[in-house]
């Protein structure tokens, strides 16, 4: 079998996390080299996992090392211009979310695509749990029934300390608040094992933290198969908790974490009736257990590119999560209901998340609430 030389650009906390996933690929992939604009931090991080080339620039990285697969872990401004130079230099790339900051940039992505025959895949890593790949069969095969109703709640907390950072809670830089950094996870795994949406109505708003960008938000979505939801992403909840709900017509499904999970996290509540005993013998058959990480996901990305397919969480299905999460703050800021495909090129929400329609506010500057 094929090993795949790997770059990682950017080499803050979460390049640990890809580290860890190099390593859980034993062997298929080798991490040749770190890229980071701070020469200090990542030639300590090299050292530390003993990769043996370091960069401060990562054109020159992909000239001199043509990796076949690049990590990107920047802060997300980067994320869309550094996918597209790594397709461009025949790389293969698997980017932290958000993978950019708009549907422009995304259809930019695509185009790089078409042109290079590489694909760009996000980090969403809750998609690859080998129990999500149990209950989506479950539900495709048909003994949940249909999906009724839905809740995706992230409830998370970031203080003052987390903001700090100068590239947090800045439109420019972090490119939303909790909808776009925190819940995007839980929301395109809600989306996964729902389906496709249809329609939302939401509201957000700044109610504590002193930045630019929302710090809660709030949606309900109408999926194309009927079913309704709703979505909660917070910042400002001191009892964390990742918190998802599907009532189908024959059980209720429930999974509560935090940032991750295993089979040993979801919770089934059958509707009671004698048949549904050979629904609780199908549910507990799960397959081996493999909980939801970085390392799941990137050896899911090698078997894809062994098979020259295009990653699952690429193309359409990295669209459908992205315009979710534009809909919702167009909603919020226009107070208008949202299709999905109705924000196209002209749409100020196509450019730009905000839309240039976000309250005005600085960073530092406390919300006025009343």
């Amino acid at each position: 079998m094929k090993t795949y030389r790997a770059a990682l650009i950017g080499t803050g906390s979460i390049g640990e996390a890809h580290v860890r996933a190099v390593e859980a690929t034993l062997g298929r992939v080798t991490l040749d080299a770190a890229v980071d604009i701070d020469a200090q931090r990542v030639g300590e991080f090299a050292r530390r996992h003993a990769i043996p080339r370091t960069f401060t620039d990562y054109a020159v990285m992909l000239a001199e090392i043509r990796p076949d697969i690049v990590l990107v872990a920047t802060p997300p401004a980067q994320h869309a211009p550094l996918s597209i130079a790594a397709m461009e230099s025949g790389a293969w790339v698997l980017c932290e979310k958000p993978l950019c900051g708009s549907l422009a940039e995304l259809d930019r992505i695509a185009a790089a695509e078409d042109r290079t025959g590489c694909y760009t895949a996000c980090i969403f890593q809750m998609r690859f749990a080998s129990s999500t790949t149990h209950v989506r069969r479950l539900a495709d095969n048909g003994q949940l029934g249909r999906p009724l109703v839905g809740v995706c709640n992230t409830l998370w907390f970031r203080d003052e300390a987390y903001y700090a950072v100068p590239w947090r809670g800045r439109w420019e830089t972090e490119l939303g608040g909790p909808t776009m950094g925190l819940g995007i996870h839980a929301m395109d795994h809600f989306l996964h094992l729902m389906g496709d949406w249809k329609e939302v109505r939401a509201m957000a708003g700044t109610l504590d933290r002193a930045i630019e960008v929302e710090d809660v938000s709030m949606a309900l979505v109408r999926f194309a198969n009927g079913a309704m939801g709703s979505i909660v992403n917070s910042a400002l909840s001191p009892r964390q908790e990742t918190y998802m709900r599907f009532d189908y017509q024959r059980a209720t499904l429930e999974l509560t974490h935090l940032y991750g999970y295993t089979r040993e996290n979801w919770k089934l509540t059958p509707v009671p009736s004698a048949e549904d005993e050979s629904l609780l013998q199908t549910w507990q058959s799960f397959p081996p257990d493999v909980g939801s990480s970085h390392g799941a996901q990137l050896n899911a990305l090698v078997a894809d590119r062994d098979a020259g397919r295009r990653p699952l969480t690429s193309g359409d299905e990295a669209r459908k999560t992205l315009e979710l999460l534009t809909a919702i703050y167009k909603s919020a800021f226009t107070g208008e209901s949202v299709t999905r495909g109705s924000i196209r090129p002209g749409d100020p929400f196509y450019a730009a998340l905000h839309g240039n329609r976000a309250p005005s506010r600085k960073k530092g500057q406390r919300p006025e609430i009343g």
